[in-house]
Order: structure tokens, then sequence, then C-alpha cells
């Protein structure tokens, strides 16, 4: 028999889950969850590094050094802002998009494995109500998505 959590604790608890698997998928990829976060973000997008520290919610120093040993690894790179030569873009580099996908593959497929029981209007109530939470969040923080 199962007793039902809290929503708050059932959050939690969720959170550790989803923590686990990514940090261990990332374990795998020789990437720190950061990293994995950092790249999950540029995959589709072009950014300044203040805006980089903000959708991270790091201090703009550990982004620096975040960035810097991405780009040693080739995964991203610093790209000129036209018009402006003291700023700089992140981009993902190939090989970093490369190992964001897989990476994504490799959680979607750990996720999926857990969550493969649930009927399908269970999954899709569970979706939109995730999605929900994650757009309230970050709206009132101000993160773009």
């Amino acid at each position: 028999m199962t007793t039902d959590l809290d929503l708050v604790d059932g959050l939690v608890q969720l959170s550790f889950i989803v923590q686990s698997v990514v940090g261990r998928i990332a374990g795998r990829m020789e990437l720190s969850v950061t990293q994995a976060r950092m790249l999950a973000v540029l995959e589709d997008r072009e950014i300044g590094m203040l805006e980089l520290a903000g959708i991270l919610e790091l201090e703009k120093s550990s982004v620096t050094g975040l960035v810097d040993r991405a780009e040693q690894r080739g995964l991203v790179s610093r790209v000129p802002v036209p018009g402006n030569r003291r700023a700089v873009h992140v981009i993902v580099t190939p090989a970093g998009r490369s190992l964001a996908g897989e990476f994504r593959r490799a959680v979607r497929a750990e996720i999926t494995a857990v969550t493969g029981s649930f009927s399908s209007g269970e999954q899709d109530r569970l979706s939109h109500s995730i999605t929900a939470l994650i757009y309230r969040y970050a709206a009132s923080h101000a993160i773009p998505l």
C-alpha cells in the first residue's frame, strides 16, 4: 500500500529522482549537471553571458568559468556581437549540439521508462501540470523559455 505524499513532498521527492537521472547521465558523458543545463539552454539560442547567468541562476563569474571549460572541450564558443566590441555571445558548437542531443535522448529514455506505466490520460494530466508550473516559475523569475 502506498501513501500519497502532499504536493510539496511529492515535488521534492520527484526532483531527487530527476536530479539522480540527470546527474548519472551527465557523469557518463563527463559533464557536470550545470554544463548539461548550459548546453540545453544554448541548443536553440545565441545569448550573452549575463543572460546565460540569469537563466542558469548563477553569478556571472561562475558562468565565465563554466563557458571557459566548455570552450576548452569544444562544446561552445564565444562570438563577438556586431556593433559592441566588448560584448560576446555564447553559441553551442556542432560537438556541443551533438552531446546535448545525446544527453536529452538518454534522459528522455530513463524518464519515459519510469512514466511508461501511466495511462495516456495520466501522462497528459501530469505533462499539463508540470508545464503550467514551469511557465509560472519562469515568469515570476524572469527566465526566458
